[in-house]
C-alpha cells in the first residue's frame, strides 16, 4: 500500500478530526500496525504540522522479549528523531489475582499511562494503531457476548479515552487492513515485533482472529469484511442517536414520563443512572428494572436496586447479607485445625515424590499444591467481586455466577467459607471444585491434604 501516508493524513484530518498544528502523542508496541502507523505518520508530519512524541507501555508479561520490544520502539523513536515516553508495569502486578482477566486489566494500564502521559505533555490526541481487521474482530467478538447496540457499533475514528474522560484518541488507520499495513512495511523495508501471544488460541481474540473469522470469509466470501464495517457503522450511529436522546431526557424530562419512552431509549436511561451508580449495567439487570419498577432487583454482586419512575436507586441492604471479617492462619508445616464460622477445618502436609499424586478427593476433602498456596492463608466469605479459577474451567469467573450455575441460593453462599492466598488469590471455596492454578501434579513435591466439616 504504497499511498498510506496520504491516506493516514487524509484520515487523521477528516474522520479523526485533527487540526493543524496538534501535539499528537503515537501510541506504539513494536508490531507491525503501531510500527507503520509511526513511520507513515512521521513521512506526513510536517505537512500537517503535527508535533508527534511517541509512547510506549511495557507490560513486562513476556519477560525478555517485552524488554526486547521496549528497546526496538526506543531505536524506532530515535531514529525518526522523536521524544519517547515510556513506563512498565510488571507481571506480577498484572497476573496478581483480581476481578479483571489479564487483558482487561493489561488494558486498564496501557490507557492510564497514555492518559497521563498526553497530560503531561498537553498532546491534543492519542493516536492508536486499530485497524480494520481489529474492528471486524471487536465486532465479532461483541456480538457473540450478546452486546447491544454501543458494543457492536465498534470502535469510532475518534472517542474519549476510557481512563479520562479529557483525553481524545484517534484511530486513522480503522479502514486500512492489516496485510496491506505489513504490505507496506515489506515495501519500505521496515521491521516489526512479533508477539508469540497472538497465537495463543486460548486467548478469545486470536480464537476468532484464526478460526472464525477464515470460516466466515469462506463461507460468505470476500464481501464479509466491508459488510461488517458497515453495520458497525449503521449500528454505532443508531446507538449514539438513543444515547443523545437518553441523555436529554435525563438532563430535563420528568420521571413520570418514563414509561412514554421507547424502549431502546428507557434501556439507554437505566443503563446511564447505572453506570454512574458505579454498577456493571448487564442486560439482565437492566431488563428488570424496565420492567418491574419500585420491586427489589439482585445484581452481580449482591447488590439489590429498585426503580421508582425513570429513577434508579439502591435497595435497602439487610445488615446480614455477607459475612465480614477474616481470619489469618500460618501453615507451618505441622498436621493442624482450626475451627471458625461454624466450620472445622484441618489441613495435613505431604512432602516428597507421593505428594505428586493427588489422592481421589472424599466430601468435605480437598488437595493442593502448597508450594503455591504459600505458608500463609486468610479464611473469610464471598465478597462482591470476588473471582475463582475451579478445576477444568478455562478463566476465572464472577464467584457469584459460579454460585448461580450450580443453584446455590443467595442466603447460602453468603455463609460458605472460602480460602485465599496471602496475595488475595482464591484457592478453595466451600463446595466447589478446588482452584485450578493450585491443583495438584506429578511435578509436586508438597501436598496440602485439606478436609472441612460444617458443625
Amino acid at each position: 500500500m504504497r499511498a498510506l501516508p496520504g491516506h493516514l493524513e487524509r484520515n487523521l484530518r477528516d474522520p479523526c478530526g485533527v487540526p493543524p498544528d496538534a501535539r499528537l502523542l503515537v501510541a506504539v508496541s513494536g508490531g507491525a500496525d503501531s510500527t507503520a502507523l509511526l513511520h507513515a505518520l512521521a513521512g506526513v508530519a510536517s505537512r500537517g504540522r503535527w508535533e508527534l512524541h511517541v509512547a510506549h507501555f511495557n507490560h513486562g508479561l513476556r519477560g525478555l522479549e517485552s524488554d526486547a520490544d521496549a528497546d526496538f520502539v526506543a531505536a524506532s523513536a530515535s531514529g525518526l528523531g522523536l521524544p519517547l515516553h515510556t513506563a512498565r508495569a510488571s507481571g506480577r502486578r498484572l497476573t496478581s489475582p483480581g476481578r479483571e482477566s489479564v487483558e482487561m486489566t493489561a488494558r486498564r494500564l496501557r490507557h492510564a499511562f497514555l492518559a497521563r502521559t498526553a497530560r503531561e505533555i498537553r498532546a491534543d490526541a492519542v493516536v492508536l494503531g486499530h485497524h480494520a481487521d481489529d474492528q471486524v474482530e471487536l465486532l465479532l467478538m461483541r456480538l457473540l457476548r450478546g452486546s447491544g447496540g454501543s458494543g457492536l457499533g465498534g470502535m469510532r475514528w475518534s472517542s474519549a479515552s476510557p481512563a479520562d474522560p479529557e483525553v481524545r484518541l484517534c484511530r486513522p488507520l480503522l479502514d486500512v487492513h492489516r496485510h496491506d499495513l505489513r504490505g507496506w512495511l515489506a515495501t519500505h523495508g521496515l521491521t516489526f515485533r512479533e508477539d508469540a501471544s497472538n497465537s495463543d488460541p486460548g486467548i478469545p481474540r486470536n480464537a476468532v482472529r484464526h478460526q472464525l473469522l477464515p470460516f466466515l470469509r469462506e463461507f460468505a466470501g470476500a464481501g464479509l469484511d466491508p459488510v461488517l464495517a458497515r453495520v458497525a457503522d449503521l449500528v454505532g450511529a443508531e446507538s449514539d442517536y438513543v444515547a443523545q436522546t437518553a441523555a436529554a431526557w435525563s438532563a430535563s424530562g420528568s420521571p413520570a414520563d418514563f414509561v412514554t419512552l421507547h424502549p431502546a431509549v428507557q434501556r439507554a436511561v437505566i443503563r446511564g443512572q447505572l453506570w454512574d451508580l458505579g454498577q456493571d449495567a448487564t442486560f439482565e439487570l437492566v431488563e428488570r428494572l424496565r420492567r418491574r419498577p419500585a420491586r427489589n432487583t439482585s445484581a452481580s454482586g449482591a447488590r439489590n436496586w429498585h426503580r421508582t419512575k425513570g429513577t434508579i436507586l439502591p435497595a435497602a441492604t439487610p445488615t446480614d447479607d455477607f459475612q465480614t471479617g477474616v481470619r489469618k492462619v500460618r501453615l507451618d508445616g505441622r498436621v493442624h485445625q482450626v475451627t471458625w464460622h461454624g466450620v472445622r477445618l484441618r489441613w495435613t502436609p505431604v512432602n516428597g515424590p507421593s505428594a505428586g499424586q493427588r489422592p481421589d478427593p472424599g466430601a468435605g476433602c480437598e488437595c493442593f499444591d502448597a508450594a503455591a498456596v504459600g505458608s500463609r492463608v486468610e479464611l473469610r466469605h464471598w465478597r462482591p467481586g470476588d473471582r475463582f479459577q475451579p478445576l477444568g474451567l478455562g478463566r476465572s469467573a464472577k464467584l457469584q455466577d459460579l454460585f448461580t450455575n450450580r443453584k446455590i441460593n443467595a442466603s447460602e453462599r453468603r455463609h460458605r467459607l472460602l480460602a485465599a492466598t496471602e496475595a488475595g488469590e482464591i484457592f478453595w471455596v466451600e463446595g466447589l471444585p478446588p482452584g485450578d492454578r493450585f491443583r495438584v501434579t506429578p511435578t509436586t513435591r508438597k501436598r496440602l491434604d485439606w478436609s472441612w466439616v460444617r458443625d
